[in-house]
Order: C-alpha cells, then sequence, then structure tokens
C-alpha cells in the first residue's frame, strides 16, 4: 500500500474503465478499501481467475457493473483491518473470501458473511475450491442429484470446474466420461480420477458405445454448440442435462422434442443465483468441501500462478479454451 498525492492510500489493482476488449484493461493504482461496517480488509495472497470475469469486463456477463470496477469474484489473503461491526474475526487471520467484484488488487474489502478462515491452506487451491469446485458441486448435487453408480458425462473437463465435476462425480459414485480437445488435456483428466476420456469429434457415437446404447445419466455440459447438440442426443431416459455455460463461444438451441422422446430433464446451473438466494445450503456446501479438500478427496490443479499485472493476458487464454486447470493471480 502507497500514499497518493492526494494523500489517500492507494493500492495495485486491474481496472475495468469500460466495457471493451481484454487488451483495454488497466492496471494501476485505486484508492484503498476500508474496512466500514462489517467488511473485513484482507491483504490478497492469491486471487482465482475465472471464466465470468473475462466476460464481465466485456460487457458479455448477465453482471453489468457501473464503471470503474475491479473485476475478481474471489480472494484469498491475510486480514489487516476489522470493521466495527464484523465479529468472530481477528486481524492476521487467515481467510478467503467470494466477492462479487475487487478480487484483482492487493487488497480487497468483503462483508464478514462472505469471509470464512482457511488457517494454512494454500490460498490459491482455497480459492479453486470457491468458484468452480463451488459450481461443479452445487450443479452435480443439488441441481442433479447425482446418485451412486449413475453415468456422468463432463465436457471442457480439463478446465477448472471439468477438473472439479471429475472428482466430485467419483466422490458421489458416478462412472466419469471425460471429454476434452487434445490427448493431453485427456490424459489430464484421467489424472483426476476420469474413467474414461474422449474427444469431441465422435462424440454422440463415443457417448452410444461407452454407455451400451443407454446414454448418459447426468451430462456437465459447458462447451455449448456441437458438444451440447450431442449431449442432448446422447441422455438416457429420466436424465439430467446440465447447462452450465458456453466456453466453445455458441450458446446453442434444444430441440425440445428431445426431451419429450427421451424423457429426460435440461437443468440450469447459476452458482451465483445458488450463493445469494440459498445462503444456509451454500454454507454446508463449503463445509463439505473443505471437508474433502482437508481430507485429501478433493485437489485442485493449479496450472500456474502469474503477477497480476498479467490479467489480461491470463483471461485470454482462459477465454480461448488454453488453460487446463485453475489459474491464480499474484499481487
Amino acid at each position: 500500500m502507497m500514499r497518493a498525492a492526494d494523500g489517500g492510500e492507494h493500492v495495485k489493482a486491474i481496472i475495468c474503465k469500460e466495457f471493451a476488449p481484454l487488451d483495454a484493461l488497466e492496471y494501476g493504482d485505486i484508492a484503498a478499501p476500508e474496512a466500514t461496517g462489517d467488511n473485513v480488509l484482507i491483504k490478497v495472497e492469491a486471487a482465482g481467475v475465472n471464466y465470468p470475469d473475462g466476460l464481465l469486463v466485456q460487457g458479455l456477463y448477465q453482471m453489468r457493473p457501473e464503471h470503474p470496477f475491479v473485476p475478481g469474484m474471489e480472494a484469498a489473503g491475510t486480514v489487516v483491518a476489522v470493521g466495527p461491526d464484523a465479529s468472530g474475526i481477528a486481524v492476521g487471520s487467515r481467510v478467503a473470501t467470494i466477492c462479487s467484484l475487487g478480487g484483482y488488487a492487493e487488497m480487497v474489502a468483503a462483508p464478514r458473511g462472505r469471509v470464512f478462515p482457511i488457517g494454512d491452506m494454500d490460498a490459491a487451491e482455497v480459492c479453486a475450491l470457491m468458484v468452480a469446485f463451488g459450481t461443479s458441486h452445487h450443479a452435480l448435487k443439488q441441481r442433479a442429484n447425482l446418485q451412486p453408480g449413475e453415468t456422468l458425462l463432463v465436457t471442457g473437463a480439463a478446465g477448472a470446474t471439468g477438473i472439479a465435476a471429475i472428482q466430485i462425480g467419483k466422490i458421489m459414485g458416478a462412472q466419469v466420461i471425460a471429454v476434452a480437445s487434445t490427448p493431453q488435456k485427456r490424459a489430464i483428466a484421467l489424472e483426476n480420477g476420469a474413467d474414461h476420456a474422449i474427444g469431441y469429434d465422435n462424440l454422440k457415437d463415443d457417448i452410444k458405445s461407452l454407455t451400451s446404447g443407454k446414454g448418459v445419466d447426468v451430462a456437465f455440459e459447458s462447451v455449448g454448440g456441437e458438444a451440447f447438440a450431442a449431449c442432448a442426443r446422447g441422455m438416457a431416459r429420466n436424465g439430467r442435462l446440465l447447462v452450465i455455460g458456453f466456453a466453445g463461444g455458441e450458446i446453442p438451441k434444444l430441440p425440445v422434442n428431445l426431451t419429450l422422446v427421451k424423457e429426460y430433464s435440461v437443468v440450469g446451473v447459476f452458482w451465483g443465483n445458488f450463493t445469494r438466494f440459498e445462503p444456509a445450503v451454500y454454507g454446508q456446501n463449503m463445509d463439505e468441501l473443505l471437508g474433502w479438500y482437508k481430507s485429501g478427496q478433493v485437489k485442485p490443479l493449479i496450472e500456474g500462478r502469474y503477477p497480476l499485472a498479467q490479467a489480461a493476458e491470463v483471461l485470454k487464454r482462459v477465454l480461448g479454451r488454453g488453460a487446463t486447470g485453475k489459474i491464480a493471480l499474484i499481487p
């Protein structure tokens, strides 16, 4: 933290001054956030990079904040100040937070209710647990009600949410078919517990072959386009096709007659809404995830830790589906 010419404290951050291509993001100074009300001020050790961050700064996400703003929805670090209305947390504690904005900075202020202790856990791995693992956990547990012995198909399987879905699917007792674009990404999926790893070229036929014609019980579909189309044709009766996102860039259209004939459900997954509308259940999910992490049942794959100033370059890789696992920015 530094003192600026105007006498106030400033910190380094990634600043979005207008909805524009990623190259328009600036690395510069902002007024340091303060621990007012029930806010907790955190010195950031790691900020997690998520696919929606790249959409948000371009004006392509559901949320459109006023400018200027600092992106970043998850961060972990050390408490340096506590607001007068915040209780149960001390300066010097290591914590993590889900913050709708502000994570890509040296300091972030977050409401006490969205801050939880992490002890000596790795800051980047905790970031991965919050959004990526949190999304996959909610998708498979609350939205799909995945059952032991069912078949789970995961597209985008080498990404952060894909790896999370594989690991959580195995904990929940599923047979997991991972779908990834390259041999290297398929190898990563297998290393993280997938029973099978296939590509996209013959996806419809491969699903049929691997399930003996039955189809998959749950599809965790994050790519869109032709991948979604293949999943829509490869569902089992009473299956659940989870709509996670559209990383391939094409929002698909659903032939609704398939849901009638094959008797399966299409289920939207919006983790942000879940955390807002069901905070108690979200808290239970996080407790379960952290328990799995501490016992070694889940392990985020951290592909890299990059300087905060490289946020634009990192987001380009994430949006271009060039990343595997989770990427963290380090102030």
